[in-house]
């Protein structure tokens, strides 16, 4: 499974949890995390289910901190710290 699908299906799952309103079909690269429905708690969810099936969590790795603004730029940085 690719991490962009790994993040498409826990993304799912995470919205789920939080009763968000947006569903996975609306997300897109430039969707708007703060928009989508999910709140802090829903995004502590959705990076510790990815890092139970991922195995990692990039902002943990990273030496200086970034904050994702949209989805396309949460998936860039998984992408990128992919072990």
């Amino acid at each position: 499974m690719s991490v962009r699908n790994a993040i498409l299906e826990t993304f799912s799952e995470a919205l789920e949890r939080t009763n968000a309103t947006l569903s996975v079909a609306e997300l897109s690269d430039e969707t708007i995390l703060l928009e989508s429905g999910m709140d802090s708690l829903g995004f502590a969810i959705l990076v510790a289910l990815l890092d139970e099936k991922l195995g990692y969590d990039p902002f943990t790795l990273m030496e200086k901190a970034v904050y994702p603004t949209t989805f396309g730029e949460f998936v860039a940085i998984y992408e990128q710290y992919k072990k």
